[in-house]
Formats: structure tokens, sequence, C-alpha cells
């Protein structure tokens, strides 16, 4: 991640031993390994909390429900019915009704 090799480390541990004194050294270096343990915990945990997100999102956009089963929202309204395309069995049953009501039309005349 640094890049950081091992006479670097060992000229660090030597400033650091100068500076901090062998009594504070192993305290500071404790606190220095438990602050980055928390980074990476933390690190871990938004990156799993994205990863749930997106599968989260990803399950939500597929639809379960085929389009085909799903109504059309327009046809639901009041007053739309008359703007329904009628299908062939109506269009044939309203055409025999109108060809029966006018042979009777006829026969009573």
């Amino acid at each position: 991640m640094f890049d950081i090799g091992f006479w670097e480390l060992i000229i660090l541990f030597g400033l650091g031993l100068i500076i901090l004194g062998p009594e504070r050294l192993p305290k500071v270096a404790m606190k220095v390994g438990n602050w980055a343990g928390q980074a990476r915990r933390m690190a871990r945990q938004l990156s799993d909390q994205i990863r749930y997100e997106i599968n989260d999102v990803d399950s939500a956009a597929s639809p379960s429900v085929t389009p085909e089963a799903q109504p059309d929202p327009s046809w639901q309204r009041p007053g739309m019915d008359d703007l329904k395309p009628k299908s062939t069995d109506e269009t044939t049953a309203s055409s025999t009704d109108s060809n029966t009501d006018a042979a009777k039309g006829k026969t009573e005349e």
C-alpha cells in the first residue's frame, strides 16, 4: 500500500525510539495498530454495506410479475371503458345482435 521496504521500516523504528523513548514507543505503536485495525474494519463494513445496497437495488429492479400479467392502469380509470379496444368475440357478438335486431324489425313490420 505505502511500498515501505525493510530498511525504511528500520529507520522509522529507530527515529521513533529516539524521539519517543523506550517507555512511550510501545504504547504509541499499540495505539497506531488499533487505529489501523479500526480503519480496516470500517472500510470492510462500508464495502459490505455498498455491496448489500447494490444487490438490494438489483433485486428490486427485476420485476417479480411479468408485464403481461400487470393490468393496464389507463383501463382502470372510470369512463375509460369506451376507449378499450374490443376483442373479436365482443365484435362478433355485437354484430350478431344487430343482425338479429334487424331481422326482428323486419318480421314485425
